[in-house]
């Protein structure tokens, strides 16, 4: 690791560019739990040394980081925040984000990864699939699942847990694959909320805001299968948590975690020098070792077998994954919240 960590130091040199703050504070939103530790631990320090700075994590759902920032646009609470897509695009059409620079790190990204016009730009990506109770699975000898409909098995009745609509992307995103299995389009989910409930809708244990509880469900017997990330399963896997993925049939949907510099705040030329860091090749090796995180930047070379593995077996789901309608989802979702909460989750 010593290699690594030598290498994050020497990007961050290279990106230095000129005169180092002097004992700032920048804050960046992100999630909490194992990415804020991991980024905390072994990515932030080689850049705060660099540029004597100390990088400060505002932890939050996607969904909290944008309400707080929009509700404080003229002073934001965080100098660069990372979202998840659909999100993220939401927050530049509220004008919450500055330009990033035009930096040559930007042309080593996945093409996909480069956001509106150099608004924004993918820092990890992945995708929504299944995740399930390896152990409850092995002891009741169940088949892994393979498909979407798994969820509406009548064998999964009071052992489903799904994420809320309004809040969690996991949530939307298992919704938004259901509905167009029933025949529906991110512009018309009247089939997916019209079967939900002879369907998926009398498995479902609990609607849960986050992902948080899904570790101690698993645990303690509750929750069987859930829709889930290859990062998530593999952070809780880590941990001795019984929980295994599975890419559905239909296909998986993509999920990118983006980053943008806050407009008005009240350090950019260090925020967009925080951003472009975390671009890096060497970064982003760093926030795989050690939090799962796949990189955004092709350049990014894995530092171990398992981050190797771990990088082949997301090759492998990204054959099948699915993209969706952000400018239709962003333009309907309020709608479809005020539906999912009176007739779904009430």
């Amino acid at each position: 690791m010593s290699l690594l960590r030598t290498s994050i130091a020497l990007a961050a040199l290279a990106l230095a560019g000129g005169a180092f703050a002097q004992g700032k504070t920048l804050y960046i939103g992100m999630n909490g739990g194992v990415m804020e530790q991991s980024y905390t631990k072994y990515v932030f320090p080689a850049f705060e040394k660099i540029h004597n700075v100390k990088v400060v994590v505002v932890p939050g759902t996607s969904s909290d980081i944008l309400a707080k920032v929009q509700a404080s646009k003229e002073k934001p609470p965080v100098h660069v925040m990372f979202l998840d897509d659909g999100v993220m695009m939401r927050a530049i059409k509220l004008g919450l984000c500055q330009k990033m620079n035009d930096s040559p790190v930007l042309k080593d990204l996945y093409p996909s990864a480069r956001m509106a016009g150099g608004m924004a730009a993918g820092v990890n990506v992945g995708m929504t699939g299944i995740g399930y109770n390896k152990k409850m699975f092995d002891e009741k000898k169940w088949p892994a699942p393979t498909s979407w409909m798994d969820f509406a098995d009548p064998k999964f009745k009071g052992k489903v847990v799904f994420q809320s609509l309004p809040s969690s992307s996991f949530g939307l995103h298992g919704f938004l694959m259901f509905n167009r299995i029933q025949g529906g389009t991110e512009k018309n989910v009247d089939p997916g909320f019209n079967k939900w409930g002879s369907t998926i809708g009398p498995n479902v244990l609990e609607y849960i805001p986050s992902s948080a509880k899904l570790s101690e469900m698993v645990q303690t017997g509750d929750a069987a299968i859930f829709p889930l990330t290859p990062t998530s399963v593999a952070t809780q896997k880590a941990k001795g948590i019984p929980m295994e993925y599975a890419q559905p049939k239909e296909g998986s949907v993509l999920l990118m975690v983006a980053e943008c510099v806050t407009a008005r705040n009240d350090n950019p030329e260090l925020a967009q020098k925080l951003a472009e860091f975390l671009l890096t090749p060497q970064a982003q090796a760093a926030a795989l070792e050690f939090g799962n995180q796949i990189p955004s930047n092709l350049k990014t070379q894995p530092s171990s077998p398992a981050a190797k593995a771990t990088m082949d077996a997301f090759k492998g789901y990204m054959k099948t994954v699915v993209t969706l309608d952000w400018d239709t989802i962003n333009e309907l979702r309020p709608g479809w919240n005020t539906r999912w909460n009176k007739s779904i989750e009430r």
